[in-house]
């Protein structure tokens, strides 16, 4: 190989498997030092450097400089087979840094085919991974359908990348909203706090850091142009959005929308919240399978219990009985404590 074929190559390779020129010349170095050493049988070291601008190649046997037309005679296929091993790890390692610096971002794909439960997407260069657990329940891809997804992680197996990718994560819905709603990029519009079952509903608190600006309103967009998108790479998902307050007698009502609440009672030591709401409310309140108020105690760190208004004068009347029992008990151990310790039977005997 003479010295513009070399150069050649390592541009080539820099060009066409995005590594880094000074990698691949490194891989040639290493390569071409394992053969001469096999070659030469020799017990001193051997070093061989490569000129990154001529391409000119130095190489030394501890102190004496061997003479280039000797390294050509070197086994060829012993040089190759360490080049092709050290650019694979320097590919791998240019995918790896690229999708690790990628993590939590939207990436687009091919469904390729499925292994098992697992789907394999095609992302260019490298296959991403959707295990079960990170597939949304009621979705149904084919191969050869274009997907969305989130790069969840990146780990290094062998000589490949391995990039694990989710749809049912909700910093999913989270970059999808930074994707649709330019306020947010912009950070005038913050995403306080998500809760999501995958598939079903997903309510998110969003805050508007300029007055002028409604963040709900933005975040549904003109005729819900904005939200419609959303729901539309959910197949679906319903989606609350939430007026953000730091005030739990606020946010935990907004929580609760589309349901009326006629009142809330907190314990802010056990961030416990008891929420009275109209009878025909109750069901619109706690959702399907108590999913609406499950995503409500999510989205606010709060226990949440939800009664109607019968419910709680129930309540009240039970704890006045148990106090007046109570109240009752104390009386008598009261007067009991007064009575002459004779006439309790204790008495000292004549």
């Amino acid at each position: 190989m003479d010295k513009e074929e070399l150069l050649r190559l390592v541009d080539s390779l820099h060009r066409d498997k995005n590594i880094d020129k000074e990698v691949v010349f490194q891989g040639i170095e290493a390569a071409l030092s394992s053969a001469a050493r096999k070659h030469f049988i020799s017990a001193e070291p051997i070093s061989v450097k490569i000129d990154r601008v001529t391409g000119e190649i130095i190489a030394y046997e501890k102190d004496r400089k061997i003479d280039p037309s000797d390294l050509g005679r070197i086994s060829a296929q012993t040089a190759k087979q360490v080049i092709i091993q050290k650019i694979r790890d320097a590919e791998r390692d240019a995918i790896y840094e690229e999708f690790i610096a990628r993590k939590g971002s939207i990436v687009s794909g091919t469904v390729q085919r499925f292994e098992g439960s697992v789907m394999i997407i095609n992302l260019g260069r490298v296959e991403g991974y959707m295990p079960k657990s990170e597939q949304i329940a009621n979705e149904l891809y084919h191969p050869g359908e274009r997907i969305r997804a989130l790069i969840w992680d990146a780990k290094k197996v062998g000589s490949k990348v391995k990039i694990i990718l989710s749809r049912n994560h909700q910093d999913f819905v989270r970059k999808l909203f930074e994707l649709e709603v330019p306020e947010i990029g912009e950070n005038i519009i913050e995403i306080k706090a998500i809760s999501r079952e995958a598939g079903y509903r997903t309510k998110i608190a969003v805050d508007s850091k300029d007055p002028n600006v409604d963040s709900v309103g933005a975040c549904v967009g003109v005729r819900g142009s904005r939200i419609k998108n959303i729901v539309d790479e959910l197949s679906g998902e319903k989606i609350d959005i939430v007026r953000w307050s730091a005030a739990p007698e606020v946010l935990i009502p907004n929580t609760l929308k589309p349901a009326e609440v006629t009142s809330i009672l907190l314990s802010t030591e056990e961030r416990h919240a008891t929420v009275v709401v109209p009878e025909d409310q109750l069901s619109l309140a706690i959702g399907k399978k108590g999913q609406n108020v499950r995503l409500a105690a999510k989205l606010t760190q709060w226990d949440i219990d939800i009664v109607t208004e019968a419910e709680l004068q129930q309540r009240i009347s039970e704890g006045a009985e148990e106090l007046q029992v109570i109240e009752g008990n104390k009386s008598e151990s009261i007067a009991s404590d007064n009575i002459p310790a004779v006439e309790k039977g204790i008495g000292n005997s004549q």
